[in-house]
Formats: structure tokens, C-alpha cells, sequence
């Protein structure tokens, strides 16, 4: 696969960083988009969501877009923290999931819309960002099972979503609860494809994307206190993924 981003998008490079954007959904990009300091300073943040860093929800003209700034995990992470070996722009991080993110949207699958993303030279190393759009009046499965349980339809509903992207040979690195999104209409997303990839459909990895989804849930049960599920409900799941083959 390769890993260059080929369609809705326009390239900018300056002082050997690299920036994609989509011009249709940014007409006036400008590497600034990439900064919280530049959105703070017009009134333009409405929320933010702590992670590994602070990933910011902006208001733009009358979209509503997602800025996250890549960091790394691990004892790596707390060294370099927000810094990857640069080994060509085909495989930075912010470029590969921009790029994957166009490739599903043009599959018609349930994803945010890739908007731009960056890549900047520290020497050897390099940092990114990326800036998708905002999937409205969705809650992912933690903040929606905190506060209620969901339906045996629902259930086979997020079995079903999940096949899709796997029919389509979709592999997603960490595939949790957090990153399974249902909106107001009960439509199910999937967001954050970072280390994502295209696939040939094989049983092993598509078993190890759904092991490690259930491995999500059992994690959020110990931790929360006021948790809406079951493991029975996996089930109801596994038979909507199970369904649409």
C-alpha cells in the first residue's frame, strides 16, 4: 500500500516540514491550524479531551474539527515523548492515518473525515499532528455505558460496523471501547487509525482486533464503579459481526 495521500488533498511544504490538507474543507490552510494557541486566541476551541496529551475540539467557519498532536506510550514515551524517527514521509505516523482515512471515506465506511495533517523535522526525528472532523452528538461505548445500557439491536449494530471495516481488510491497532463512537441517530463510527492499515482478510488478526475489544470492556468493568454491561452482551456483538459474512 502505498502510503502517500492521493485523492482530495493538496501538499504544502516549508522549511522541510510537510502539511496535507483537504481544500475543500480548508480553502485558507496554514500550518498555524496545527496550534491550540492559534484557535484559543479566536474564540474557536469547544472542548478538549485528555489522553496522552490534550486533543482539542475547534469550531471552524461551520465545521467542527479534531486536533490531536501524536505522542508516544511507553518508557520510549517518556523519553522522547512526541518524537519519531523520521524514515520518510510515507511511513510519518500523521500521514499514514490521514491517508487511511481518505481510503475509507471513499469506501463509505463510518469513519471522521480527514482534514489535514502535518509533518515537522526535528533533525533525525520528527512530530505530527492531525486534523480530522468532528463526529457530532456522539459519545463513545465508556461514556455511553456509564450513564445507561444499550439494546441487544444496538449491540449487533456495533457487530455489524466492525465487519465492514474487516470485509474491507481494515486492521485497527487498538481496537476499544473508546475508540467505537454512537451518535444521536444510533449510528456507529469508529475513530483513531493511527498505526492502521489495509490488510488481505485473515481470520488471526481479525480474532486478535475483537479479543482485545472484549479485553476493553473487562477493563472498563473493574475500573468503573457504574458500568452498564455484561459479558453476555458481547455476544449480541459477536452475533451481528457474525451476521453480515
Amino acid at each position: 500500500m502505498n502510503l502517500r495521500p492521493k485523492v482530495n488533498y493538496q501538499q504544502l511544504e516549508a522549511d522541510n516540514n510537510y502539511y496535507f490538507f483537504n481544500p475543500k474543507s480548508a480553502p485558507d490552510f496554514q500550518p498555524d491550524y496545527f496550534s491550540s494557541n492559534y484557535w484559543q486566541q479566536r474564540n474557536a476551541i469547544i472542548g478538549s479531551a485528555q489522553g496522552r496529551g490534550t486533543t482539542w475540539f475547534i469550531s471552524y467557519e461551520e465545521q467542527s474539527w479534531v486536533l490531536k498532536h501524536y505522542y508516544r506510550g511507553g518508557l520510549v514515551g517518556k523519553v522522547l515523548k512526541d518524537g519519531y524517527l523520521y524514515t520518510g514521509l510515507n511511513q510519518a505516523r500523521s500521514v499514514a492515518e490521514f491517508t487511511l482515512l481518505n481510503k475509507l471515506t471513499t469506501l463509505n465506511l463510518p469513519v471522521p473525515k480527514p482534514i489535514a495533517c502535518s509533518v515537522i523535522r526535528k533533525g533525525f526525528y520528527y512530530q505530527a499532528d492531525l486534523i480530522t472532523s468532528k463526529i457530532e452528538n456522539a459519545k463513545d461505548l465508556v461514556g455511553i455505558l456509564e450513564n445507561q445500557s444499550i439494546d441487544k439491536r444496538l449491540w449487533r449494530e456495533v457487530g455489524k460496523t466492525i465487519q465492514q471495516f474487516h470485509h474491507h481488510g481494515v486492521y485497527h491497532h487498538d481496537l476499544n471501547i473508546h475508540n467505537i463512537l454512537i451518535d444521536s441517530e444510533e449510528k456507529v463510527w469508529i475513530i483513531d487509525f493511527d498505526r492502521g492499515e489495509i490488510r488481505k482478510p485473515a481470520q488471526q488478526w481479525q480474532q486478535a482486533n475483537m479479543a482485545r475489544l472484549k479485553r476493553s470492556f473487562l477493563k472498563e468493568q473493574k475500573r468503573l464503579n457504574n458500568f452498564n454491561w455484561q459479558q453476555s452482551e458481547f455476544e449480541s456483538l459477536l452475533l451481528g459481526y457474525q451476521l453480515t459474512r
